[in-house]
C-alpha cells in the first residue's frame, strides 16, 4: 500500500491511500497520517479506514504533498563508494577524513530539516545565493515510527552545496540545512509492500530548457551499509517522538562541472515508490 497527503480541488488537506491512478481517500477523523504509520498494523489500519462512501479521486485532481506532519528529517552521508569519491574531490584536505567515515562503523548522520522547511512535489527547491555549486542528491527515505521501526519508504532529494562542504567539512551545516533545502514524497510506501530492496533502483533526471542535461542511475544493492545498522545509530542517545525520516545518502553524483541553476527541473525515479519531481529556484 502506497499512502499520501494530498490537497483537492477545495482546498481540504486529506489522508489517501493511492491505488493506480487514484487516490482513496481516508476517513481519518482526527488522526494523522503519522497515526497510521505508527500503529502496530499500519496496512490493515488504512484498509480499514479508507473512505467507502466517497469516490475514488483522480491523481490529475489532487496537489500531493510531503507526506510528513511533525517528523524531524534526517539524513546519512558517504554509504555509498560515488559518493566518498565525489566528497573527496570537493575537499582535498579533508579526504583522509571522508574515507574513514565510508569504512568506520559509526556513520555520517546530520539533521537534515524540520517539517516546515521541506518542499513537496512540484513545489520548488532552492539553490543558495552563495553557492556556485549546487547539486541535488537522490536517495531512498527510511519512515520510521517513534519505536525506531522501518514503517515505510518515500523519495528524499537532499540538495547540497557542494562548494561550501568543500571549503571546510565544519561548514556541512550551511551547506546541507536551509530553507526548502529538501524535498520528500510523492507517497509513502509501506514496508511489505517494497520490493526486495536488492533490486530497488534510484534514477536522477535533470532538466533544463526542456532539454535533459544529467541522467544517472544506481541500485540500492550499492549501499555500503544496512539500514538496520544507519536506524541504530541514529537511536543512540536520541528520541523521536513523532517519528522521523532518514535520508540514506546517494549513489548519484553529476559531475564536478555541473550546478543546478534557477528553472531546472529535477526528477528522481525510485521503484516501488514513483517519481519525485521539483523546479528549482532561489530562496525570494
Amino acid at each position: 500500500m502506497r499512502l499520501c497527503k494530498v490537497q483537492l480541488k477545495n482546498a481540504e488537506i486529506r489522508v489517501g491511500a493511492l491505488v493506480d491512478d487514484q487516490v482513496r481517500l481516508l476517513d481519518v477523523g482526527r488522526n494523522t497520517l503519522s497515526d497510521i504509520l505508527h500503529a502496530e498494523h499500519a496496512s490493515r489500519l488504512a484498509h480499514n479506514l479508507i473512505d467507502d462512501r466517497g469516490p475514488s479521486v483522480p491523481t490529475s485532481e489532487v496537489t500531493f504533498l510531503a507526506p510528513v506532519d511533525q517528523q524531524e528529517i534526517w539524513a546519512a552521508g558517504v554509504t555509498y563508494k560515488r559518493s566518498q569519491e565525489a566528497r573527496e574531490r570537493e575537499s582535498v584536505g579533508a579526504a583522509r577524513f571522508y574515507d574513514l567515515v565510508y569504512t568506520a562503523p559509526r556513520p555520517e548522520l546530520f539533521f537534515k530539516a524540520n517539517a516546515p522547511r521541506v518542499s513537496g512535489p512540484g513545489q520548488p527547491v532552492h539553490v543558495r545565493r552563495d553557492s556556485r555549486w549546487s547539486v541535488p542528491e537522490p536517495e531512498l527515505a527510511l519512515v520510521i515510527s517513534p519505536r525506531l521501526r522501518i514503517v515505510g519508504f518515500t523519495i528524499g532529494n537532499d540538495m547540497s552545496a557542494r562548494d561550501i562542504e568543500g571549503e571546510n567539512p565544519l561548514y556541512l551545516p550551511q551547506a546541507k540545512v536551509y530553507d526548502r533545502s529538501c524535498s520528500i514524497g510523492p507517497v509513502i510506501t509501506l514496508a511489505e509492500a517494497m520490493p526486495p530492496l536488492a533490486d530497488v533502483s534510484i534514477r536522477l533526471l535533470i532538466e533544463r530548457s526542456n532539454a535533459v542535461v544529467f541522467d544517472g542511475s544506481t541500485s540500492i544493492a550499492r549501499m555500503a551499509r544496512p539500514f538496520d545498522d544507519l536506524v541504530e545509530w541514529l537511536g543512540r542517545e536520541n528520541s523521536f517522538p513523532q517519528g522521523v525520516v532518514l535520508l540514506t545518502g546517494t549513489g548519484i553524483v553529476p559531475p564536478d562541472d555541473f550546478s543546478l541553476a534557477p528553472n531546472d527541473q529535477v526528477h528522481i525515479d525510485i521503484s516501488g515508490v514513483g517519481r519525485l519531481s521539483n523546479p528549482v529556484a532561489w530562496r525570494e
